[in-house]
């Protein structure tokens, strides 16, 4: 994955034609974290000790549904499910098509055996589990399909940061990136701030310039250019530094280009408040995830906060 086989560096960029959000820069960011956070024997032999995962396991069918907001963003659950030593049938979504199934490809070419343990469908039926993540409106449609089997599923979810003020360059630069990076369409980037009264914004839109660039790109910037028509329409305060948009709004989720914000009194109320909140994935900044982390999560940083491979080894 971090090489360069001519093969790989195809699809690659067979990717980025055929979904223009995959820019090749966050393949790589996507690939960098799997290969050095996921697939390093030390970290995953730890990991696993956590489990009881037999060498013998009784075998069970789990169905994958998988997103595509971001490149490869469902090769945790895959690898959960090989680990577990169950059998993945995957139904990719059609954003991100290309890059699993080649590396999965890649997998039978090396070892014949692993088709045994992987397989992909355009239809999930006759499975025994499902892992399914989507939006809240396809989460309806999962409970329906699947909601009689054991399943895990997932609906929309961002995540938010909480600043006090005192925050130095090198940490705005860092919450710059865990806003923009993927052009903010993870589940982990932070989408929405909370800033103390009378805060001042400038070193942030600042430290968030060097993404000017995302405008030479016509999908961002046509997000910019709509959403700022919106505020400007509805006679709405917002800051801009050309590139992004900051505006308040109590919704924790922005529109691609937007970052929402709200002030606050007493840090340690949002912080309470947070924690119960469904809709956060996680919490960034002062006594939350480190700034320019939130994008390079570990193995056993779960989706929604379930573990996968605790619900696995249970089957």
């Amino acid at each position: 994955m971090q090489g360069n086989d001519e093969a790989w560096l195809a699809i690659r960029e067979r990717a980025f034609r055929e979904n223009q959000w995959f820019i090749p820069e966050f393949i790589d960011q996507a690939v960098s974290n799997i290969a050095t956070r996921f697939l390093d024997t030390a970290l995953l032999a730890e990991w696993a000790k956590d489990y009881q995962v037999s060498d013998k396991p009784a075998l069970k069918t789990v169905g994958l549904v998988m997103a595509g907001n971001i490149p490869l963003v469902g090769f945790h659950d895959l690898l959960c499910v090989f680990i577990s030593g169950h059998h993945a049938v995957i139904k990719l979504s059609s954003k991100d098509e290309l890059l699993l199934r080649h590396l999965v490809a890649k997998l039978y070419e090396w070892e014949i055996t692993v088709q045994d343990h992987i397989s992909f469908a355009e239809r999930l039926t006759g499975c025994e589990a499902y892992i399914a993540t989507g939006s809240n409106n396809s989460g309806r449609y999962f409970d329906y399909y699947f909601g009689k089997y054991p399943h895990i599923i997932r609906r929309n979810r961002t995540s938010v940061a909480i600043i006090d003020g005192n925050e130095t360059p090198e940490e705005l630069a860092a919450l710059a990136s865990d806003i923009q990076l993927y052009f903010g369409l993870g589940c982990r980037n932070v989408t929405q701030l909370y800033v103390p009264e009378a805060y001042d914004f400038i070193p942030l839109l600042e430290a968030l310039k060097p993404y000017g660039y995302f405008m030479d790109f016509h999908k961002y910037k046509h997000n910019f250019d709509y959403h700022l028509a919106l505020l400007i329409m509805g006679n709405r305060y917002y800051m801009s530094n050309e590139s992004v948009i900051l505006t308040e709004n109590v919704s924790p989720f922005s529109p691609v280009s937007q970052v929402h914000y709200q002030f606050y009194k007493d840090k340690a109320s949002v912080i309470q408040t947070l924690q119960g909140n469904n809709d956060i994935q996680c919490i960034v900044g002062q006594g939350g995830v480190a700034f320019g982390t939130a994008q390079s999560p570990s193995l056993s940083d779960y989706a929604d906060g379930v573990d996968t491979m605790a619900f696995l080894t249970g089957l």
